[in-house]
């Protein structure tokens, strides 16, 4: 059987507090029947409310799951109570039933075709033909949206503190016939500047930064390689997977995760995973995005650290990356940090280089959480700097901290820090 987690590697998959809490209330050996495993699987059937039976199953080589519950979440509080279950050594090895081998056989076949799928795309849009048609129509697009921000400056800004979502979305939806996806999501996120005091400032920096973008790719020809390579991702042109693998910079390290986020974007769940080298205390971005019912990739294990080679994207601040090769199982581990000022330093380097970055990995050893006198949440490190938190739910970090230093992990964005995880020095690793 494969490499058994423990308590903290399997907490560490659960989409949120609620779902972590409820998997430890079913992971009762007298809640399942039918458990079982091999070196691949993990199934069970757990009860339910009432006369319920849900079906259960792991397929441990990503890992993904499978359950017949109604739950949207994964993994589900099934899955997490069957894998908590065989972390205690509690699911016995056995021959997998019938509905469980039909699963991981569809499962493989599904990879298989989507591989060949992903293949031919790549295929064609080496064609010189179809990028430089792409290339024209994105030119267009740009132009356009050029002459748009024009017209919003000259018009003022009045005007759109009371205009209908309608104003950015017409804009965006043909950033999105022009084949300019990233621009598109950007216009997009400007109905979304929040209408407080200041908010004409911020609304007229996020369409500078936009106008900046939209300069930087008119005159791409003209920019280093690695800025060219960043200006292109953020109009919206994808480099393939392949690509990536086969060209992109290689770094091995023993790479510690150190928080995940889920959000949703244009129907589909983004999952942003972050990990930071224990040796060369280089950050990595890994996304995954799955449509509405189909689970994410959830290999990477908040809490854990793995020993394998990222392979990087191209840019002027390379920080997506691609899992390359694994040489070992992951473990538990406690990510290396910096002070707030450390932090700080870091992230105005990575803006030197990358202008439009919405946020950036942190990951802060010694602070602990404490209010101001006009009650907003922060958090302090040993030299008195502070941070602000943007937390919809402090409690759990106010709980795990009690006051003493904790190691915290999060996004630092413009507007605070999003915690994600904290370890304590006795708890051990929490999600918050």
């Amino acid at each position: 059987m494969s490499d058994r987690w423990d308590r903290q590697q399997v907490l560490g998959l659960a989409p949120d507090p609620a779902s972590a809490k409820a998997a430890v209330g079913i992971a009762k050996p007298g809640r399942w029947g039918g458990t079982g495993g091999d070196d691949e699987a993990l199934w069970g059937e757990c009860a339910g409310s009432g006369k319920s039976v849900y079906r259960t199953g792991v397929d441990l080589t990503e890992p993904a799951f499978r359950c017949t519950c109604p739950s949207r979440k994964f993994p589900c509080k099934h899955a997490l109570g069957l894998l908590l279950l065989w972390s205690e050594g509690a699911v016995p090895h056995g021959a997998r039933p019938g509905w469980v081998a039909e699963w991981i056989e569809q499962r493989r076949e599904r990879a298989d075709k989507a591989h060949e799928r992903q293949e031919h795309r790549a295929a064609k849009a080496r064609d010189p033909k179809t990028a430089e048609r792409r290339e024209a129509r994105v030119d267009d697009g740009v132009a356009e949206l050029d002459q748009w921000l024009r017209d919003q400056v000259t018009h003022g800004l009045a005007q759109a503190e009371k205009a209908p979502y309608r104003l950015w979305d017409d804009a965006a939806r043909r950033l999105v016939d022009a084949q300019a996806g990233g621009l598109a999501g950007q216009v997009r996120g400007l109905a979304g500047v929040p209408r407080r005091p200041g908010w004409p400032d911020r609304l007229l920096e996020e369409y500078a930064l936009l106008r900046l973008l939209v300069r930087a790719y008119q005159r791409r020809d003209e920019l280093p390689a690695p800025l060219r390579e960043t200006v292109r991702t953020r109009v919206g042109f994808t480099v393939p997977q392949e690509e990536v693998l086969a060209e992109g910079e290689r770094v091995r390290d023993r790479w510690c995760v150190t928080g995940s986020r889920d959000t949703a974007a244009d129907q589909l769940t983004i999952r942003r995973v972050w990990l930071r080298g224990a040796e060369t205390g280089r950050p990595a971005l890994v996304l995954s995005f799955a449509a509405p019912g189909r689970p994410l990739e959830a290999s990477l294990v908040v809490g854990t650290a793995v020993d394998a080679d990222l392979a990087f994207y191209p840019g002027a601040r390379p920080l997506r990356a691609l899992l390359a090769e694994r040489h070992g199982p992951a473990e538990p581990a406690h990510p290396p940090g910096t002070t707030i000022a450390g932090l700080l330093d870091e992230h105005a380097a990575a803006l030197a280089d990358d202008p439009w970055l919405g946020r950036w990995p942190a990951v802060l050893t010694d602070v602990r959480p404490a209010r101001t006198a006009t009650g907003e949440l922060h958090v302090i490190d040993a030299k008195g700097h502070a941070l602000p938190l943007r937390a919809a739910d402090p409690w759990r970090l106010l709980a795990v901290s009690g006051g003493e230093p904790v190691t915290v992990s999060g996004e630092w964005t413009p507007q605070g820090l999003r915690a994600l995880a904290a370890w304590h020095h006795n708890e051990g690793m929490v999600i918050l």
